[in-house]
Protein backbone atom coordinates (compact mmCIF):
# COMPACT_ATOMS: atom_id res chain seq x y z
CA UNK A 1 0.00 0.00 0.00
CA UNK A 2 1.29 3.16 -0.60
CA UNK A 3 1.38 5.63 2.01
CA UNK A 4 -0.36 8.83 1.58
CA UNK A 5 2.30 11.13 1.63
CA UNK A 6 3.78 9.83 -1.50
CA UNK A 7 0.60 9.41 -3.62
CA UNK A 8 0.23 13.02 -2.63
CA UNK A 9 3.44 13.74 -4.09
CA UNK A 10 2.65 11.29 -7.28
CA UNK A 11 -0.32 12.83 -8.06
CA UNK A 12 0.94 16.24 -7.88
CA UNK A 13 3.81 15.33 -10.59
CA UNK A 14 1.02 13.93 -12.48
CA UNK A 15 -1.11 17.44 -12.30
CA UNK A 16 1.86 19.21 -13.29
CA UNK A 17 3.08 16.63 -16.19
CA UNK A 18 -0.32 17.18 -17.64
CA UNK A 19 -0.94 20.75 -17.74
CA UNK A 20 0.74 23.05 -20.52
CA UNK A 21 3.26 25.04 -19.55
CA UNK A 22 2.50 28.93 -20.17
CA UNK A 23 5.34 31.56 -20.91
CA UNK A 24 6.12 33.69 -17.98
CA UNK A 25 7.18 37.75 -18.56
CA UNK A 26 10.56 38.52 -17.70
CA UNK A 27 9.08 41.20 -14.94
CA UNK A 28 5.76 42.76 -14.55
CA UNK A 29 5.35 45.65 -16.43
CA UNK A 30 2.31 48.09 -16.36
CA UNK A 31 0.01 48.22 -19.92
CA UNK A 32 1.21 51.15 -22.17
CA UNK A 33 -3.00 52.15 -22.22
CA UNK A 34 -5.70 50.94 -20.57
CA UNK A 35 -9.14 51.27 -22.35
CA UNK A 36 -7.21 52.99 -25.30
CA UNK A 37 -6.46 55.54 -23.24
CA UNK A 38 -2.12 56.15 -22.54
CA UNK A 39 -0.94 56.67 -18.75
CA UNK A 40 -0.24 59.55 -17.84
CA UNK A 41 3.93 59.63 -16.76
CA UNK A 42 5.83 62.43 -15.77
CA UNK A 43 8.85 60.67 -17.74
CA UNK A 44 9.40 62.24 -21.33
CA UNK A 45 8.90 65.50 -19.70
CA UNK A 46 11.90 64.55 -17.17
CA UNK A 47 13.97 63.31 -20.18
CA UNK A 48 14.26 66.81 -21.48
CA UNK A 49 14.36 68.32 -17.53
CA UNK A 50 17.25 65.78 -15.28
CA UNK A 51 20.08 66.16 -18.01
CA UNK A 52 20.18 70.16 -16.57
CA UNK A 53 20.17 69.39 -13.09
CA UNK A 54 23.28 68.76 -11.66
CA UNK A 55 24.98 67.95 -8.19
CA UNK A 56 27.67 70.76 -6.81
CA UNK A 57 30.14 69.69 -4.25
CA UNK A 58 32.26 73.13 -2.91
CA UNK A 59 35.24 72.35 -0.61
CA UNK A 60 36.56 75.22 1.35
CA UNK A 61 39.94 75.19 3.70
CA UNK A 62 38.96 76.67 7.69
CA UNK A 63 41.82 77.73 9.61
CA UNK A 64 41.35 77.06 12.86
CA UNK A 65 43.22 78.20 16.15
CA UNK A 66 43.72 77.32 19.19
CA UNK A 67 43.80 80.20 22.07
CA UNK A 68 46.82 78.16 23.65
CA UNK A 69 48.44 78.90 20.85
CA UNK A 70 47.65 82.51 20.51
CA UNK A 71 50.08 82.39 23.56
CA UNK A 72 53.52 83.58 22.55
CA UNK A 73 54.99 81.72 25.75
CA UNK A 74 53.05 78.89 25.68
CA UNK A 75 53.93 78.40 21.68
CA UNK A 76 57.90 79.16 23.04
CA UNK A 77 57.21 77.25 26.11
CA UNK A 78 56.68 74.03 24.13
CA UNK A 79 58.39 74.73 21.23
CA UNK A 80 54.92 74.59 19.27
CA UNK A 81 54.45 76.14 15.88
CA UNK A 82 52.39 79.53 15.97
CA UNK A 83 50.59 78.35 12.52
CA UNK A 84 47.25 77.53 12.76
CA UNK A 85 45.68 74.26 11.88
CA UNK A 86 43.39 73.88 8.79
CA UNK A 87 40.58 71.85 8.15
CA UNK A 88 38.80 71.01 5.04
CA UNK A 89 34.48 71.84 5.07
CA UNK A 90 32.71 70.60 2.12
CA UNK A 91 29.25 70.93 0.95
CA UNK A 92 27.22 69.16 -1.16
CA UNK A 93 23.83 70.80 -3.27
CA UNK A 94 22.66 70.83 -6.66
CA UNK A 95 22.30 73.18 -9.67
CA UNK A 96 20.66 74.29 -12.61
CA UNK A 97 21.86 74.66 -16.05
CA UNK A 98 20.02 78.03 -17.30
CA UNK A 99 22.23 78.60 -20.03
CA UNK A 100 23.62 75.85 -22.16
CA UNK A 101 25.85 78.06 -24.34
CA UNK A 102 27.56 79.97 -21.89
CA UNK A 103 27.76 77.26 -19.10
CA UNK A 104 25.72 78.87 -16.67
CA UNK A 105 24.18 77.04 -13.64
CA UNK A 106 22.33 78.58 -11.18
CA UNK A 107 22.06 77.36 -7.29
CA UNK A 108 21.89 78.71 -3.58
CA UNK A 109 24.25 80.97 -2.10
CA UNK A 110 24.83 78.69 0.95
CA UNK A 111 25.79 75.47 -1.25
CA UNK A 112 28.80 77.60 -2.32
CA UNK A 113 29.09 80.67 0.20
CA UNK A 114 32.91 80.73 1.37
CA UNK A 115 34.51 77.64 -1.32
CA UNK A 116 37.81 77.59 -2.85
CA UNK A 117 36.92 74.93 -5.19
CA UNK A 118 33.41 74.18 -6.54
CA UNK A 119 32.64 71.04 -9.11
CA UNK A 120 29.77 70.42 -11.02
CA UNK A 121 28.20 66.42 -11.49
CA UNK A 122 26.67 66.54 -14.82
CA UNK A 123 23.66 63.54 -15.25
CA UNK A 124 25.71 61.93 -17.47
CA UNK A 125 28.89 61.57 -15.26
CA UNK A 126 30.97 64.27 -16.06
CA UNK A 127 32.88 66.17 -13.39
CA UNK A 128 33.62 69.83 -13.92
CA UNK A 129 35.31 72.73 -12.25
CA UNK A 130 33.01 75.57 -11.84
CA UNK A 131 34.04 79.39 -11.99
CA UNK A 132 32.29 81.39 -9.28
CA UNK A 133 30.80 84.67 -11.34
CA UNK A 134 29.12 85.77 -8.14
CA UNK A 135 26.40 85.35 -5.50
CA UNK A 136 23.43 87.50 -3.26
CA UNK A 137 23.19 86.25 0.19
CA UNK A 138 20.16 88.16 0.74
CA UNK A 139 18.25 86.58 -1.74
CA UNK A 140 20.71 83.08 -1.48
CA UNK A 141 20.69 83.14 -5.14
CA UNK A 142 24.43 81.89 -6.45
CA UNK A 143 25.75 81.87 -9.96
CA UNK A 144 29.09 79.64 -11.45
CA UNK A 145 30.03 78.63 -14.58
CA UNK A 146 31.16 75.35 -16.30
CA UNK A 147 32.44 74.72 -19.29
CA UNK A 148 29.98 75.28 -22.03
CA UNK A 149 30.46 71.68 -23.82
CA UNK A 150 27.11 69.78 -25.07
CA UNK A 151 25.18 71.16 -21.83
CA UNK A 152 21.49 70.62 -21.28
CA UNK A 153 19.65 73.76 -19.90
CA UNK A 154 16.13 74.43 -18.53
CA UNK A 155 13.76 77.31 -19.91
CA UNK A 156 13.16 79.78 -17.16
CA UNK A 157 9.21 80.35 -16.88
CA UNK A 158 7.48 83.66 -16.15
CA UNK A 159 6.66 82.95 -12.45
CA UNK A 160 4.07 85.76 -12.02
CA UNK A 161 1.33 83.26 -14.02
CA UNK A 162 1.99 80.21 -11.60
CA UNK A 163 -1.10 79.70 -9.04
CA UNK A 164 -1.55 77.40 -5.78
CA UNK A 165 -2.37 74.08 -6.98
CA UNK A 166 -0.39 73.66 -10.14
CA UNK A 167 1.51 70.36 -10.52
CA UNK A 168 5.45 71.28 -9.50
CA UNK A 169 8.32 68.57 -9.83
CA UNK A 170 11.10 68.86 -7.87
CA UNK A 171 14.59 67.64 -8.64
CA UNK A 172 17.96 67.42 -6.76
CA UNK A 173 20.50 65.65 -5.18
CA UNK A 174 19.29 64.59 -1.46
CA UNK A 175 21.30 63.68 1.09
CA UNK A 176 24.05 63.56 -1.66
CA UNK A 177 22.70 60.13 -2.80
CA UNK A 178 22.48 60.78 -6.34
CA UNK A 179 19.53 62.89 -8.68
CA UNK A 180 16.56 62.28 -7.42
CA UNK A 181 12.85 63.51 -8.53
CA UNK A 182 9.74 64.12 -6.70
CA UNK A 183 6.53 65.54 -7.20
CA UNK A 184 3.91 68.26 -5.38
CA UNK A 185 1.61 70.92 -6.13
CA UNK A 186 2.52 74.66 -5.49
CA UNK A 187 1.01 75.41 -1.91
CA UNK A 188 1.34 79.04 -1.39
CA UNK A 189 3.12 81.92 -2.89
CA UNK A 190 5.36 84.73 -1.56
CA UNK A 191 6.01 83.19 1.59
CA UNK A 192 7.91 84.98 3.89
CA UNK A 193 9.17 85.04 7.35
CA UNK A 194 11.52 82.19 7.71
CA UNK A 195 14.21 82.69 10.40
CA UNK A 196 17.98 83.02 9.14
CA UNK A 197 17.38 84.11 5.41
CA UNK A 198 17.15 87.55 4.12
CA UNK A 199 14.51 88.90 1.46
CA UNK A 200 12.22 86.37 1.16
CA UNK A 201 9.17 86.16 -1.57
CA UNK A 202 8.88 82.06 -1.74
CA UNK A 203 7.02 79.24 -3.47
CA UNK A 204 5.32 76.48 -0.74
CA UNK A 205 5.49 73.51 -2.42
CA UNK A 206 4.59 69.75 -0.78
CA UNK A 207 7.42 68.27 -3.12
CA UNK A 208 9.54 66.39 -0.97
CA UNK A 209 12.62 68.62 -0.52
CA UNK A 210 15.60 67.41 1.74
CA UNK A 211 19.13 68.45 2.41
CA UNK A 212 21.25 68.19 -0.86
CA UNK A 213 17.78 69.52 -2.70
CA UNK A 214 19.45 72.76 -2.10
CA UNK A 215 19.79 74.68 -5.31
CA UNK A 216 18.16 72.35 -7.28
CA UNK A 217 15.00 72.61 -9.78
CA UNK A 218 11.34 73.13 -9.00
CA UNK A 219 9.37 72.74 -12.53
CA UNK A 220 6.40 72.87 -13.65
CA UNK A 221 4.55 70.02 -15.85
CA UNK A 222 6.22 71.33 -19.63
CA UNK A 223 9.57 70.85 -17.71
CA UNK A 224 10.13 74.82 -17.20
CA UNK A 225 11.89 76.09 -14.20
CA UNK A 226 9.72 77.77 -11.79
CA UNK A 227 12.08 78.02 -8.68
CA UNK A 228 15.50 77.46 -7.32
CA UNK A 229 14.81 74.46 -3.95
CA UNK A 230 16.79 76.71 -1.24
CA UNK A 231 14.86 76.08 2.12
CA UNK A 232 12.57 73.30 4.20
CA UNK A 233 10.52 74.01 7.24
CA UNK A 234 10.77 70.87 10.24
CA UNK A 235 9.43 71.76 13.71
CA UNK A 236 12.09 69.41 15.01
CA UNK A 237 15.06 71.38 13.82
CA UNK A 238 17.43 70.65 11.39
CA UNK A 239 17.78 66.76 12.31
CA UNK A 240 14.38 66.32 11.39
CA UNK A 241 13.37 65.13 7.37
CA UNK A 242 10.53 66.54 5.38
CA UNK A 243 7.15 67.03 6.27
CA UNK A 244 5.81 68.17 3.23
CA UNK A 245 6.67 72.17 3.88
CA UNK A 246 9.77 73.05 1.34
CA UNK A 247 10.86 76.46 -0.31
CA UNK A 248 11.97 77.83 -3.88
CA UNK A 249 13.11 80.81 -5.09
CA UNK A 250 10.84 82.38 -7.67
CA UNK A 251 12.80 82.38 -11.40
CA UNK A 252 11.62 85.55 -12.04
CA UNK A 253 14.09 86.63 -8.86
CA UNK A 254 16.58 84.40 -9.80
CA UNK A 255 16.68 85.95 -13.63
CA UNK A 256 16.70 89.55 -11.97
CA UNK A 257 19.66 88.40 -9.52
CA UNK A 258 21.15 86.05 -12.24
CA UNK A 259 21.72 89.35 -14.68
CA UNK A 260 22.46 91.83 -12.14
CA UNK A 261 25.54 89.39 -11.24
CA UNK A 262 26.56 88.87 -14.66
CA UNK A 263 26.29 92.74 -15.38
CA UNK A 264 27.79 93.59 -11.85
CA UNK A 265 29.12 91.17 -10.41
CA UNK A 266 26.89 91.84 -7.50
CA UNK A 267 23.05 92.88 -6.82
CA UNK A 268 22.38 96.52 -6.38
CA UNK A 269 19.43 97.18 -4.85
CA UNK A 270 17.83 100.33 -4.06
CA UNK A 271 15.48 102.18 -0.99
CA UNK A 272 12.86 104.40 -0.97
CA UNK A 273 14.52 106.43 1.59
CA UNK A 274 11.18 106.14 4.37
CA UNK A 275 11.33 105.25 8.22
CA UNK A 276 8.39 103.01 9.04
CA UNK A 277 6.60 101.44 11.48
CA UNK A 278 3.89 98.66 12.41
CA UNK A 279 0.19 99.77 12.90
CA UNK A 280 -0.72 99.30 16.48
CA UNK A 281 -4.81 99.45 17.43
CA UNK A 282 -4.48 103.24 18.49
CA UNK A 283 -3.29 104.14 15.13
CA UNK A 284 -5.14 102.40 12.96
CA UNK A 285 -8.39 103.94 15.17
CA UNK A 286 -7.01 107.28 14.30
CA UNK A 287 -6.26 106.86 10.91
CA UNK A 288 -9.28 104.83 9.61
CA UNK A 289 -7.54 102.13 9.04
CA UNK A 290 -9.72 98.54 9.88
CA UNK A 291 -7.54 96.30 9.58
CA UNK A 292 -4.52 97.42 10.97
CA UNK A 293 -2.57 96.23 8.09
CA UNK A 294 0.24 98.62 6.24
CA UNK A 295 3.20 100.26 7.42
CA UNK A 296 3.27 103.29 8.93
CA UNK A 297 6.08 105.69 6.91
CA UNK A 298 7.43 108.52 9.96
CA UNK A 299 9.94 110.04 8.06
CA UNK A 300 10.71 110.68 4.13
CA UNK A 301 14.38 111.98 3.48
CA UNK A 302 15.46 114.14 1.49
CA UNK A 303 16.58 112.98 -2.44
CA UNK A 304 14.91 110.02 -2.71
CA UNK A 305 12.86 107.75 -4.65
CA UNK A 306 10.09 108.60 -1.85
CA UNK A 307 10.66 112.26 -1.49
CA UNK A 308 10.37 112.52 -5.54
CA UNK A 309 7.13 110.34 -5.48
CA UNK A 310 5.46 112.42 -3.04
CA UNK A 311 5.05 110.27 -0.44
CA UNK A 312 4.69 111.83 2.94
CA UNK A 313 4.76 111.23 7.19
CA UNK A 314 1.59 109.69 8.19
CA UNK A 315 0.80 107.77 4.77
CA UNK A 316 0.34 103.93 5.60
CA UNK A 317 1.65 102.32 2.84
CA UNK A 318 -0.70 98.85 1.59
CA UNK A 319 0.73 97.64 -1.21
CA UNK A 320 3.83 97.71 -3.61
CA UNK A 321 2.25 97.06 -7.33
CA UNK A 322 0.16 94.33 -6.70
CA UNK A 323 2.00 93.00 -3.96
CA UNK A 324 0.31 93.28 -0.15
CA UNK A 325 1.97 95.28 2.58
CA UNK A 326 1.47 93.90 5.97
CA UNK A 327 4.14 95.41 8.49
CA UNK A 328 6.92 97.46 8.20
CA UNK A 329 8.74 93.61 7.45
CA UNK A 330 6.87 93.08 4.57
CA UNK A 331 7.87 96.98 3.63
CA UNK A 332 11.78 96.14 3.84
CA UNK A 333 11.56 92.82 2.21
CA UNK A 334 9.30 94.12 -0.78
CA UNK A 335 11.74 96.98 -0.77
CA UNK A 336 14.88 95.05 -1.16
CA UNK A 337 13.43 92.98 -4.11
CA UNK A 338 11.92 95.92 -6.20
CA UNK A 339 13.95 96.06 -9.36
CA UNK A 340 16.23 99.12 -9.65
CA UNK A 341 15.17 102.04 -12.58
CA UNK A 342 11.88 100.21 -13.47
CA UNK A 343 8.33 102.10 -12.07
CA UNK A 344 5.92 100.47 -9.41
CA UNK A 345 3.31 101.35 -8.20
CA UNK A 346 2.78 102.73 -4.27
CA UNK A 347 -1.01 102.37 -2.79
CA UNK A 348 -1.49 103.64 0.34
CA UNK A 349 -3.89 105.62 2.34
CA UNK A 350 -3.83 109.13 3.02
CA UNK A 351 -6.43 111.13 5.38
CA UNK A 352 -8.32 108.02 5.04
CA UNK A 353 -8.40 107.68 1.14
CA UNK A 354 -6.35 105.59 -0.99
CA UNK A 355 -4.05 107.23 -3.64
CA UNK A 356 -1.45 105.39 -5.64
CA UNK A 357 1.76 107.20 -6.19
CA UNK A 358 4.41 105.93 -9.04
CA UNK A 359 8.05 104.88 -7.69
CA UNK A 360 11.33 104.45 -9.54
CA UNK A 361 13.97 103.51 -7.45
CA UNK A 362 17.74 104.56 -8.68
CA UNK A 363 21.12 102.10 -8.76
CA UNK A 364 22.59 104.06 -6.14
CA UNK A 365 19.38 105.11 -3.56
CA UNK A 366 20.66 102.32 -1.70
CA UNK A 367 24.34 103.35 -1.11
CA UNK A 368 25.26 106.31 1.05
CA UNK A 369 29.08 107.47 -0.05
CA UNK A 370 31.60 108.27 3.01
CA UNK A 371 32.38 111.18 1.70
CA UNK A 372 28.64 112.64 2.28
CA UNK A 373 29.22 111.97 5.37
CA UNK A 374 32.72 113.41 6.29
CA UNK A 375 35.79 114.26 3.61
CA UNK A 376 38.14 111.86 5.65
CA UNK A 377 35.93 109.02 4.89
CA UNK A 378 35.95 109.44 1.22
CA UNK A 379 36.26 106.42 -0.93
CA UNK A 380 33.85 104.37 1.24
CA UNK A 381 30.51 103.88 0.42
CA UNK A 382 27.79 102.55 3.32
CA UNK A 383 24.65 99.97 2.72
CA UNK A 384 22.54 98.52 5.34
CA UNK A 385 23.23 95.42 7.05
CA UNK A 386 21.86 92.19 4.88
CA UNK A 387 18.16 90.91 6.52
CA UNK A 388 20.35 88.27 7.22
CA UNK A 389 23.05 89.57 9.26
CA UNK A 390 20.54 91.44 11.50
CA UNK A 391 18.77 88.14 12.13
CA UNK A 392 21.82 86.93 13.35
CA UNK A 393 22.15 89.83 15.87
CA UNK A 394 24.44 92.56 13.69
CA UNK A 395 23.62 95.95 13.98
CA UNK A 396 25.10 99.22 12.68
CA UNK A 397 25.94 99.80 8.68
CA UNK A 398 27.98 97.75 6.43
CA UNK A 399 30.48 98.93 4.88
CA UNK A 400 29.68 98.15 0.96
CA UNK A 401 33.18 99.19 -0.98
CA UNK A 402 36.78 101.22 -0.15
CA UNK A 403 38.33 102.36 -3.16
CA UNK A 404 41.75 101.71 -3.48
CA UNK A 405 44.12 104.49 -2.41
CA UNK A 406 40.91 106.63 -0.93
CA UNK A 407 41.29 108.19 2.42
CA UNK A 408 38.80 105.70 3.71
CA UNK A 409 41.33 102.97 2.34
CA UNK A 410 44.52 104.89 4.24
CA UNK A 411 42.41 104.86 7.38
CA UNK A 412 42.24 100.75 6.88
CA UNK A 413 38.69 100.18 6.48
CA UNK A 414 38.27 97.03 4.76
CA UNK A 415 34.37 95.80 2.80
CA UNK A 416 31.89 94.40 5.46
CA UNK A 417 33.30 95.91 8.08
CA UNK A 418 30.43 97.50 10.46
CA UNK A 419 30.00 100.30 11.36
CA UNK A 420 28.24 100.43 14.89
CA UNK A 421 28.79 103.14 16.58
CA UNK A 422 29.93 106.81 16.24
CA UNK A 423 30.98 109.03 19.38
CA UNK A 424 29.58 105.79 20.92
CA UNK A 425 26.41 106.83 20.19
CA UNK A 426 24.83 103.13 18.31
CA UNK A 427 23.86 103.48 14.89
CA UNK A 428 20.46 102.00 13.73
CA UNK A 429 20.81 102.41 10.10
CA UNK A 430 21.56 104.78 6.59
CA UNK A 431 18.79 106.95 7.94
CA UNK A 432 21.09 108.02 11.36
CA UNK A 433 23.89 108.29 8.47
CA UNK A 434 21.71 110.08 6.57
CA UNK A 435 20.80 112.23 9.69
CA UNK A 436 24.32 113.38 10.78
CA UNK A 437 24.59 114.88 6.72
CA UNK A 438 28.30 115.41 6.64
CA UNK A 439 28.08 117.39 10.27
CA UNK A 440 30.54 114.65 12.21
CA UNK A 441 32.76 116.66 14.70
CA UNK A 442 36.33 117.76 14.68
CA UNK A 443 37.32 114.80 16.47
CA UNK A 444 35.08 111.71 15.86
CA UNK A 445 35.26 108.33 17.20
CA UNK A 446 33.94 105.20 14.91
CA UNK A 447 33.72 102.64 16.36
CA UNK A 448 34.15 99.36 13.76
CA UNK A 449 33.19 95.58 14.02
CA UNK A 450 35.20 93.57 12.03
CA UNK A 451 34.64 89.70 12.43
CA UNK A 452 34.16 89.41 16.12
CA UNK A 453 36.37 92.32 17.04
CA UNK A 454 35.07 96.17 17.73
CA UNK A 455 37.78 98.38 16.77
CA UNK A 456 38.29 102.56 17.82
CA UNK A 457 39.14 104.54 14.87
CA UNK A 458 39.78 108.15 15.17
CA UNK A 459 38.77 111.03 13.01
CA UNK A 460 40.97 113.86 13.73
Amino acid sequence: MVPSAAFARIALLLLLVSVPLLPTPARAQLPAAVDGQPLPSLAPMLKQVTPAVVNIQSRSVVRVRDPLMDDPFFRRFFGLPGTPRERVRQSLGSGVVVDAERGLVLTNNHVIEGADDISVTLADGRVLEAEYVGSDEDTDVALVRIPADDLSAIRLADTDAIQVGDFVVAVGNPFGLGQTVTSGIVSALGRSGLSGLGYQNFIQTDASINPGNSGGALVNLRGELIGINTAIFNPSGSRGGNIGIGFAIPANLARRVMQQLLTFGEVRRGSLGVEAQDLDAALAETLGIMDRRGALVTRVFENTPAATAGLRAGDVITAIDTQPILDRDALHNAEGLLPVDRDAQLTLTRDGREITLPVRLTTDSGRYAGGSLDARLAGASFSELPEKWRQQGATGVRIATVKDNSRAAALGLQPDDLLVAINRRPLDGLADLRRLGGRLPEQALLSIQRGRRVLPLLLQ
